[in-house]
């Protein structure tokens, strides 16, 4: 059965993805999966994993808690939506200093 967070995820995986005009192959060339294995996240049909919801993330140009975004409460209080925040932002800038001394 999906959940309304999973079915959640996927939608926003779909529309950012329709944002920067990425096909599902190509998403999935930068993630590392199938265009097939795309689709399945996209419709719900497969759960997506935290370390692909990683990747996507950085596929897909956006903060982890992109995913999260617009979740009602009922589903993850508050305080959890802090957690990603914070977390994503601090990873956001060790990645950023890992890009920067990989190209210099």
């Amino acid at each position: 059965m999906r959940d309304d967070i999973d079915l959640h995820l996927a939608k926003r995986v779909f529309h950012r993805r329709r944002e920067l005009n990425l096909t599902q192959r190509q998403l999935g060339q930068l993630c590392g999966v199938t265009f097939q294995q795309v689709q399945k996240y996209e419709c719900g049909a497969n759960r997506i994993s935290a370390s692909m919801i990683w990747r996507l993330a950085d596929a897909l140009d956006v903060g982890v808690h992109y995913f999260y975004d617009g979740l009602e409460k009922q589903h993850l209080n508050g305080a959890g939506v802090e957690v990603v925040k914070q977390v994503d932002a601090k990873t956001s800038q060790r990645l950023a200093r890992a890009r920067e001394a990989s190209s210099g």
